[in-house]
């Protein structure tokens, strides 16, 4: 039987009750329609998940006994960085969504010169809430126990100067990572890079729906970025981050 899944950020323990969030009642009691007595699957992002069983629901809310510790990881052994350009709001959280259930690690929104949408103040700092929330809902859908950080919104050039600068550094580099620009007319695919990686830690970068400009291409390889193809077909900014990602897993993940 597949339990239903909820994340609660809370301390969890076996052996305790405790008051399931607002958030969380809504879905489990008025969306499943779970009642008293009906089990569910808890996860604080901490790791592993824990089993519970409703007790008690009243109009405040709702409690939960935990009944056990599950020691359940569903992790991909690969550290992927998706960076991201930012685009149009449906294209984002699908991207988010996607990105999640196929295993990355954290996701860096940036603003590039030809990106369609602006993000700045009040406005940048409500989609982040956003994108962290299609982010929570995706693990909660898919299995992932550890939740995926969304990294605040910075600039293509800003971005790339740190990333020049921990590339410099080689105290700070680890020669065993890989770091990819998805550009329509590189040479090489996947399958010109080695057939295992020992570090297993990749960043991805991903323009937005016009693509980067000559100049943000120069400045990304400057930084240390190879340039990588997917096949001889032109892929939108959407499917591209994703395929790019599941043929990564497929190489020297867990796929």
């Amino acid at each position: 039987m597949v339990h239903p899944r909820f994340y609660s950020p809370e301390k969890i323990t076996t052996g305790r009750t405790i008051e399931l969030p607002d958030s969380v009642v809504h879905h489990a009691l008025r969306v499943l329609r779970l009642g008293q007595g009906d089990e569910l699957i808890l996860f604080n992002g901490n790791g592993g998940e824990f089993l519970a069983v409703i007790e008690n629901i009243d109009k405040g809310g709702a409690t939960v006994g935990i009944k056990a510790y599950l020691d359940i990881e569903r992790e991909s052994p690969l550290d992927i960085t998706l960076a991201q350009a930012v685009c149009v709001n449906e294209k984002m959280d699908w991207i988010v969504q996607k990105a999640v259930e196929l295993g990355v690690s954290r996701i860096q929104p940036l603003d590039t010169k030809l990106s369609l949408v602006r993000l700045s103040g009040e406005r940048a700092e409500k989609r982040m809430k956003h994108w962290q929330q299609v982010i929570i809902s995706a693990c909660e859908q898919c299995g992932r126990n550890r939740i995926p950080r969304v990294l605040p919104l910075v600039s293509l050039s800003d971005w790339l100067g740190a990333q020049f600068n921990e590339w410099k550094n080689p105290s700070n580099v680890n020669f065993s990572s890989l770091r990819f620009m998805l550009s329509p007319t590189a040479r090489k695919g996947l399958h010109d890079f080695p057939e295992s990686v020992t570090a297993a830690m990749l960043t991805l970068l991903v323009g937005p729906e016009g693509g980067l400009t000559p100049e943000e291409e120069a400045a990304t390889l400057v930084s240390g970025f190879a340039p990588l193809r997917l096949g001889k077909r032109m892929l939108r900014t959407e499917s591209a981050a994703l395929a790019a990602v599941a043929a990564m897993q497929m190489r020297w993940g867990d796929y």
